[in-house]
């Protein structure tokens, strides 16, 4: 099947990344936000599992409730931070529609906070992404600044989410549905309908993080299939920590069709005139390693045909051999911007 083009994901403003826990999905969403902002955006990269992987991942102080800018690019771009806390966001809710004032650190104090976003999951979840809503629509000039209706610029070019793991990930982006047997009517009702709205425009698009193995990649097709059923767009699939090959399809082609005997003295051959005395234990551990390295290659390529198979486009990140750290998530950004992500 032919993959769609990646120039297809150039409208999106608000960019949710997911995938099995594990995966790396905090380092594939630190990536795209500096690939974004290496064009000359203006980029706000938000984490909300209170997990701080943003400033692990950035080597900064942990991110507070306050928006902090991680990277100024010589393109011009920014990346901005914020790790967004359900306490918080339901405090500033409070004060925002219900005027409470000290009243909401006297209810934080008695434990009310704590009890009204652990008893209500999906209010939790609106709160949540309702920092996230706010960033998306918030014009240059503030909160303040919409004017009459004419159209306006937006504080941020894009924002990038760095959302909960597939298996909660449609919940945590079905607001709507999370919120309707304790909402009805209200406030939090409408916000999760204007949430809800967001979430499903074309601007908005969910990207799936997987390796090329058998449970993340089943897990990520069927969170693809849950989130398409759930009227959200897709994205990309990332494919990460693709490694290199040890093996060229000759040598492979050869373990599968050389008898043993065979590949044992063609082993030894080569071994002695590397100038190395071949032991039996060095040859039969190198024969077997040369085998599951193999097996590995041929689950990798049947994995990768299975993720071509689904239907959004596919970007592949190498593996680092030294982590993130001493600049590799500027490495993958540039993988990401040369697979035309922008």
């Amino acid at each position: 099947m032919p993959q769609p083009p990646l120039a297809d994901l150039t409208g999106a403003r608000l960019h949710v990344v997911t995938g099995k826990g594990g995966v790396g999905k905090t380092t594939v969403a630190a990536a795209l936000a500096l690939a974004l902002t290496s064009t000359g955006k203006r980029v706000l990269l938000v984490e909300v599992e209170g997990r701080q992987g943003l400033s692990q991942t950035f080597d900064v102080p942990p991110l507070g409730t306050d928006e902090t800018r991680l990277v100024a690019h010589p393109s011009g771009g920014e990346l901005w931070g914020l790790s967004v806390d359900a306490k918080a966001a339901l405090l500033e809710y409070l004060q925002l529609f219900y005027k409470l004032g000290r009243a909401g650190g006297a209810l934080e104090k008695v434990g009310a906070i704590d009890f009204a976003t652990t008893i209500a999951p999906g209010v939790r979840d609106v709160l949540l992404i309702g920092k996230v809503y706010e960033a998306v629509g918030r014009p240059k000039g503030g909160r303040g600044s919409r004017g009459s209706g004419a159209p306006t610029e937006q504080l941020y070019d894009a924002v990038v989410l760095d959302a909960p793991p597939t298996g909660r990930a449609v919940r945590f982006l079905n607001v709507n549905a999370e919120v309707a047997g304790v909402a009805k009517v209200g406030p939090i009702k409408n916000q999760a309908d204007a949430i809800t709205r967001m979430l499903k425009q074309r601007s908005t698009v969910v990207h799936m993080v997987t390796l090329l193995e058998e449970m993340p990649v089943q897990e990520s097709l069927d969170g693809l299939r849950d989130l398409e059923a759930a009227g959200l767009h897709l994205g990309a699939i990332v494919v990460n920590q693709v490694r290199e090959p040890h093996l060229s399809p000759e040598d492979v082609a050869v373990l599968a069709t050389t008898d043993d005997a065979a590949l044992d003295e063609q082993l030894r051959t080569e071994l002695a005139a590397a100038g190395l005395r071949p032991t039996n234990p060095m040859v039969t551990g190198l024969l077997a390693e040369g085998r599951a390295h193999a097996q590995r290659l041929a689950l990798q390529d049947d994995m990768a045909a299975e993720i071509a198979d689904a239907g959004p486009p596919v970007v592949e990140l190498p593996a680092l051999a030294g982590g993130v750290e001493d600049g590799g998530i500027a490495v993958l950004a540039e993988e990401l911007l040369e697979q035309g992500v922008r």
